[in-house]
């Protein structure tokens, strides 16, 4: 929820979700752990935008803890939450994550390192490449011989991707007013993380017809304890 004032901690303008825009608000990391339909959450984290972590006077008159005061992105935060449950004994089967987590290669690669199996949002402008795309050194037509190999193949959208897909109505569960469905394709991807010539993971993209969609590093199983960590505003 919006926030007014500028005194409060982590206030700022940034995007707050229940708006659907940008406006002066506080905003948290949840981490929520789920099975089926009861969720309960494990972990809530104010994020400090640029705004408060380069004035660190202004962090102090609010009484920040020292240890809370270096810059951390939300990826980081939700990182290390998901890493604090774990040490505390909680096991889960699944991590998923909206696409203000699926965007960034850092968290998905330290998912990955942690060996959790996990399903991400993606928009649908999401540049990826297609499943059996190889590295290549390219003859040069003058000059040095190339030293980096670049995909034999160009990268393009997810959307693109799926344009062709075979889609099929799903329903996960009931809502309050009736039964939660969507159309859902999927198929084997690489993702284009950084500059074009680079690959960084494998990964299986999965989207919604006419949503932003979803990728993920293996296969998820809907029975098992999910965790979830997201972003929303704080209340006031």
């Amino acid at each position: 929820m919006p926030k007014k004032g500028s005194h409060s901690v982590g206030v700022a303008p940034q995007y707050a979700s229940m708006l659907g825009k940008r406006a002066n608000c506080q905003t948290l990391v949840s981490v929520t752990l789920a099975r089926d339909e009861v969720p309960v959450a494990v972990g809530l984290r104010l994020f400090l935008p640029q705004t408060w972590t380069d004035d660190v006077e202004r962090m102090v008159t609010a009484g920040v803890p020292e240890r809370f005061q270096a810059p951390r992105s939300k990826p980081e935060i939700a990182l290390d939450e998901i890493d604090r449950v774990r040490a505390l004994g909680v096991r889960f089967g699944l991590v998923l994550a909206d696409a203000g987590y699926g965007l960034s290669a850092s968290f998905r690669q330290g998912l990955s390192t942690r060996g959790l199996t996990w399903a991400v949002g993606i928009p649908k402008h999401q540049k990826v490449y297609p499943a059996d795309v190889a590295l290549i050194f390219p003859v040069a037509g003058r000059g040095r011989p190339r030293k980096n190999q670049i995909p034999d193949q160009l990268s393009v959208s997810a959307e693109t991707v799926l344009a062709g897909a075979r889609w099929r109505k799903v329903s996960w569960r009931r809502g309050a007013k009736g039964p939660l469905s969507a159309r859902f394709a999927a198929c084997r991807i690489r993702i284009a993380d950084g500059p074009p010539q680079r690959i960084h993971d494998k990964a299986s993209s999965t989207c919604r017809e006419k949503r932003p969609g979803w990728w993920a590093n293996g296969a998820a199983r809907a029975s098992a304890n999910t965790i979830c960590p997201t972003c929303r505003p704080k209340p006031p």
